[in-house]
């Protein structure tokens, strides 16, 4: 028998075991499904677009109140600076009042002009059920946020299997939407294990999946989902270029770039990660970059566990007996990892293709426009992309020549719940937030009428 996963919280920044959460028994997880059955043949049903946006109201309402204690605990789970958690809960709540306010719009039948015959014919949006959902550990509130709020508004209920070391945020979420007065099943928490979830997914009662993570999980969930003719939505890794080709302002650039690069510890998917700048700026932009960088050591904070940081360090490693260089102003300790530059890099290196999940940015030197295209295309993973120019069309021109499902010009930071979020390639496919991310999984019913 395979060993059963631990949920347990252990503080990164000591390695302190908190506390260890029981794993769901395969009784509780098909309790769950039970339950996200029974909610949608009856409050689904039942309510209307307007009460439901009600709740997510009320739910946005509650993580404001609450922000500063949802906060602590991811601060306690997996490191993330209190301040950035505040923010995170913050943003999350803006997600879920963007879908009590516009769910009725998004919703709203939608009119097909006939090209020929009497009648009429429209598109009903309409639940399509239970649906799966498989979270991160990095932005525990906000990757919730993003699948749950648009599901909600539309009548689907929920599963909600979070990271194994997001127990008590994960508990925290579902205390929450029980107070904001959903109903039992609307919104499960389960501590599952990879075999409770795999027949979960296998469930014919179960619609579709949502998942955030690996590439390498995504494809397991992927595969089982296919074998089951679920749908899915993958948002996967990402080795987002950052691209600088003409800059008014070399100083705001570099600091863009720092902000990109190291929010979260430099733990997001869609980070600038890889710095591709012209010839005529490079020199400059590396050393103001490399001292920005490096002062960053000490507000240093911990990566989400030891394990992430040593697979880091393994990383760089490599790419430095590749033939790269590596500066940084200390050595790691523990799940500290010291923030740091990577120059050197062979677009031909193994190394170039690997996604590198923490403090350290890695700076290339190109001599064109065509140069720097070919050089952030060249990677397996297409979610974001950032391009910064003072010449507008050429700022288009790139746009379009990116593989990446978004693009950010002349900023950062510049996601907003009503903006899609996804990628291509190896970063997946679907989008969650804006229109799109209540569209993914709904059955736009045609209802066409011959005559009234």
């Amino acid at each position: 028998m395979a060993k059963r996963h631990v949920y347990a919280v252990v503080d990164p920044a000591t390695g302190e075991l908190v506390k260890e959460y029981p794993t769901a028994t395969d009784e509780a997880v098909e309790g769950a499904v039970d339950a996200a059955a029974e909610a949608y043949a009856q409050w689904s049903r039942q309510t209307s677009v307007e009460q439901r946006a009600r709740l997510l109201n009320t739910v946005a309402a509650l993580h404001d109140e609450r922000s500063v204690q949802l906060a602590e605990i991811i601060h306690r789970e997996m490191g993330k600076p209190v301040d950035e958690a505040v923010a995170e809960v913050e943003f999350s709540a803006s997600i879920y009042r963007y879908y009590a306010e516009n769910a009725e719009k998004f919703l709203a039948d939608e009119p097909i002009e006939l090209l020929e015959g009497e009648g009429t014919a429209f598109v009903r949006r309409q639940p399509v059920g239970v649906l799966l959902g498989i979270m991160p550990w990095n932005y525990p509130y906000y990757q919730v946020a993003r699948f749950a709020a648009p599901n909600l508004a539309l009548g689907n209920t929920i599963v909600l299997k979070h990271a194994s070391q997001c127990p008590e945020s994960s508990e925290a979420l579902q205390q929450l939407f029980t107070d904001a007065g959903f109903p039992q099943g609307c919104y499960v928490n389960v501590h599952a294990t990879a075999e409770q979830i795999a027949r979960i997914i296998a469930d014919p009662r179960v619609q579709g999946v949502s998942f955030t993570g690996s590439e390498r999980a995504g494809a397991e969930v992927a595969e089982k989902a296919g074998r089951s003719l679920k749908k899915v939505v993958l948002e996967l890794g990402g080795s987002d270029p950052f691209i600088v080709l003409s800059t008014h302002d070399l100083d705001a650039t570099v600091q863009a770039a720092v902000e990109t690069r190291f929010e979260n510890t430099g733990q997001a998917c869609n980070a600038g990660k890889r710095f591709i700048v012209a010839e005529g700026l490079y020199d400059a932009f590396l050393d103001t970059f490399t001292e920005k960088v490096l002062a960053l050591t000490d507000g240093l904070t911990p990566l989400s566990s030891v394990a992430a940081a040593e697979y880091l360090g393994e990383q760089i490693e490599r790419a430095v007996a590749d033939g790269a260089t590596f500066v940084s102003a200390r050595q790691r300790e523990g799940a500290y990892f010291p923030p740091g530059v990577l120059t050197g890099v062979s677009p031909t290196s193994p190394s170039a293709a690997e996604e590198l999940f923490g403090p350290v940015a890695t700076v290339y030197r190109v001599g064109s426009e065509d140069e720097a295209v070919e050089l952030a295309n060249k990677t397996p993973y297409g979610l974001g992309s950032y391009v910064f120019t003072t010449d507008a069309e050429q700022a288009l021109r790139v746009a379009d020549r990116i593989d990446a499902g978004m693009v950010f010009v002349n900023g950062v930071g510049l996601e907003g719940a009503e903006l899609p979020f996804g990628g291509v390639k190896q970063s997946g496919f679907g989008r969650e937030l804006g229109r799109a991310g209540i569209d993914e999984f709904a059955n736009k019913k045609l209802i066409r009428t011959a005559r009234v």
